[in-house]
């Protein structure tokens, strides 16, 4: 018999069923498609074997006027500077305390720092200055001065505590002095409830810190076991029931030992999930008790990074914006933090820098400008032309103010070729020069097309593409319109697999570009996860879609660096910059990668991990004789590897009707090298399909067409 061909299209297609997708694949990781054809992605390396504190959630890079490259990546906890191989923290800083004095404990290595009403929580950061060491207990002033400190415990509001990296001498109580710079705090590693109406600190009321002692599970008890309480180092100061939030999760009580908070019910609002011992633990009491709000939500944090000229102009999500100029402005810049831009408001959803007309433009901002409470997330404040400290408009400036009216929030924007495209939780805006008196018009173009979250658009080759807030993908080009997409169900459907994505932590969907292979791929967290562990990718130029398992929280595309650089977070990971004294992993901290190197996983020591990428295609009947009416009998294949180094395994599935699974002993998997000419097999079934992978290291492969040598084989069932 003359051997068949199985032509099977480029992309997956994931919204019909298996046998429904003949001639397409439906399932893969790791894998992209290049010139009609499937194959391995390319394997990226790690950069530094530092690992930054937090999870990152913007990137960007840029160059100053001498050509200088610099990176700047902001996290939950820091804002830092790559460059030149190295890290350098420029986390701006918040008001100082001063006035602060010592407790220590002869032997013990925790110092208590006093001062009345200060704000601090557990895991905040902070630097010393103008350190007296408490007199007698053994410590200098480099002691509290080299090093970034954090927050443990919280004992009360006029204390706190830290780990020193030795042991007191004696015990003395309110010796010493020293002012206390608290880092700025861009907000919540991942999505969380907040305190509803009538529970926070106005009318009276406490704010009662604690710490774990002891590690809570994934399971009801927090255990691993049958029991009913979670362990504080001291329950001083909680009340006898209520509700104490731990990470994103509340956990409600009925009792309290002096160390154990009893009769637990956990994830009485949030999501159930571990938390290592040392985590922080609150509770706010007001009004006689506690309460949480469902309806009270807070997004995780985040940052927008731009340039205006050479300098980094860098937004917390809803809080103040700083500037920080490179080298050439500043030969001490890498020792230098971001400060505050003066004048500016001081909360922003975000900002950007409107380019050709060198505008600084502030989007979901204050109504009055340095108070905050009046911030209005539809409203939008731009500077005057090349003067990012003037905002406010006059008869001779292009400062200027507008409102959306369409939705309630201003999710994010993103500049396109002449225009900035904004995106509100339910329609879309251009915003574009005009020049004096009006400076900008804005016009809507969309409705019912919200975007999903601040980093989940990008512009390329002349258009917008995003994630919707509730589901589907959108391209504004001109006119706003849905992007069709054969794996919508398999994203955006949160039961089932679970592997949908999570809604609630959309704010953390990050989309990246890589131009080397004109793809555009958000990075998203699955249904109950917490933290990205997802991606799904659209070729823009062949029109194609691929899902998989790639977990990056920001992507920066090659341009001044020849290729993409991203991040992952590790929520276990102890950081290790910024040097951190007292440190846990309570933090999490993420990890360095440059991409498109190589074929594998590559850590700082050069050791190489395999990237488990696979393929697998829908059922196909191989062309003879009717649609799957007959059994067939499949003597052999010929691969057909367009690009093949190492090995490649080959499995051939079968199936005898569409709905029976496919049989348990699937023909494979073959390897297959170069020199493979051919395999023989005994196979018979009505329907087959074909997977594609690898195991080891130092193998990549290109897959063309499927041929094999097939022919009828009856009707018996």
């Amino acid at each position: 018999m003359p051997l068949t061909n199985v032509q099977i299209r480029p992309g997956f297609n994931k919204q019909v069923t298996q046998t429904g997708a003949e001639g397409q694949w439906t399932d893969g990781d790791f894998v992209r498609f290049r010139y009609g054809l499937p194959e391995k992605i390319g394997g990226w390396e790690q950069i530094l074997l530092n690992t930054v504190v937090g999870a990152a959630r913007e990137q960007f890079i840029w160059a100053d006027l001498d050509g200088r490259r610099y990176a700047a990546i902001g996290t939950n906890k820091v804002l830092v500077i790559y460059y030149e191989g190295a890290f350098y923290d420029i986390t701006p800083l918040d008001t100082a305390l001063t006035g602060c004095t010592f407790d220590t404990v002869n032997t013990s290595a925790t110092v208590t720092v006093n001062k009345p009403a200060h704000t601090l929580e557990p895991g905040d950061l902070f630097t010393f200055t103008s350190v007296t060491p408490p007199s007698g207990a053994g410590y200098v002033a480099s002691d509290f001065t080299t090093n970034t400190f954090q927050v443990v415990t919280v004992p009360d509001s006029d204390s706190f505590t830290i780990t020193m990296a030795s042991a007191a001498g004696t015990t003395v109580n309110g010796s010493g002095s020293a002012t206390v710079n608290p880092y700025v705090k861009p907000g919540t590693l991942g999505f969380t409830y907040g305190f509803g109406w009538g529970t926070g600190l106005w009318g009276g009321g406490q704010q009662v810190f604690g710490t774990l002692n002891g590690a809570l599970l994934d399971d009801t008890a927090g255990t691993g076991g049958t029991g009913t309480s979670v362990t504080l180092s001291s329950t001083t100061g909680f009340p006898s029931s209520g509700t104490i939030k731990v990470g994103a999760e509340f956990i409600s009580y009925t009792g309290t030992t002096s160390t154990d908070l009893t009769g637990i019910t956990r994830a009485a609002a949030g999501t159930r999930s571990a938390h290592a011992s040392g985590s922080g633990v609150e509770y706010y009491t007001a009004w006689g008790e506690a309460s949480l709000s469902q309806t009270l939500t807070i997004d995780p944090a985040s940052w927008s990074l731009d340039n205006f000229g050479e300098k980094l102009i860098a937004t917390i999500k809803n809080g103040e914006s700083f500037e920080w100029n490179p080298i050439n402005s500043n030969p001490s810049a890498l020792s230098t933090r971001a400060t505050v831009i003066s004048n500016a408001p001081t909360a922003s959803v975000m900002s950007l820098v409107s380019d050709r007309d060198r505008h600084l433009v502030m989007l979901g901002t204050e109504t009055t400008i340095g108070t905050a409470s009046t911030q209005d997330k539809m409203f939008i404040r731009f500077s005057d032309q090349e003067n990012i400290s003037d905002y406010t408009p006059t008869s001779v400036n292009t400062a200027g103010t507008f409102r959306l009216d369409s939705g309630t929030k201003i999710v994010g924007a993103v500049k396109g070729k002449d225009y900035t495209f904004i995106l509100t939780d339910n329609a879309a805006y251009v915003m574009q020069f005009v020049g004096p008196p009006f400076t900008f018009s804005v016009r809507q173009v969309g409705s019912n097309c919200g975007a999903i979250g601040q980093h989940s658009m990008k512009f390329v080759n002349g258009a917008v593409y995003w994630m919707g807030e509730s589901g589907g993908f959108f391209v504004f080009d001109g006119t706003v319109k849905a992007l069709p997409c054969p794996v919508e169900d398999f994203v955006f459907t949160t039961k089932g697999d679970g592997l949908g994505v999570n809604y609630q932590n959309g704010e953390s969907v990050y989309v990246g570009l890589n131009h080397l292979y004109e793809e555009i791929t958000w990075f998203y967290p699955k249904s109950g996860s917490d933290y990205i562990d997802r991606c799904v990718t659209y070729n823009y130029q062949d029109q194609t879609w691929t899902t998989g398992s790639l977990a990056r929280t920001t992507w920066a595309d090659a341009n001044l660096y020849d290729v993409p650089y991203a991040t992952e977070f590790d929520s276990t990971a102890v950081p290790t910059f910024p040097t951190i004294q007292g440190v846990t992993n309570i933090n999490g901290a993420f990890k360095y990668y440059a991409h498109e190197v190589g074929v594998d996983q590559v850590d700082t020591t050069g050791a190489k991990t395999a990237i488990p990428a696979f393929i697998q295609s829908g059922d196909f009947d191989l062309g003879i004789e009717g649609d799957g009416q007959i059994f067939m009998s499949m003597r052999r294949f010929v691969p057909d590897f367009k690009v093949l180094t190492g090995d490649a395994q080959v499995t051939i599935n079968l199936r005898d009707y569409p709905s029976t699974a496919a049989a348990s002993s699937p023909l494979g998997p073959f390897t297959i090298n170069s020199s493979t000419d051919k395999v023989d097999t005994r196979a018979r079934s009505r329907f087959a399909s074909l997977k594609i992978a690898n195991t080891s290291t130092e193998q990549s492969w290109r897959y063309g067409t499927f041929r094999a040598d097939v022919q009828p084989d009856g009707m018996r069932g």
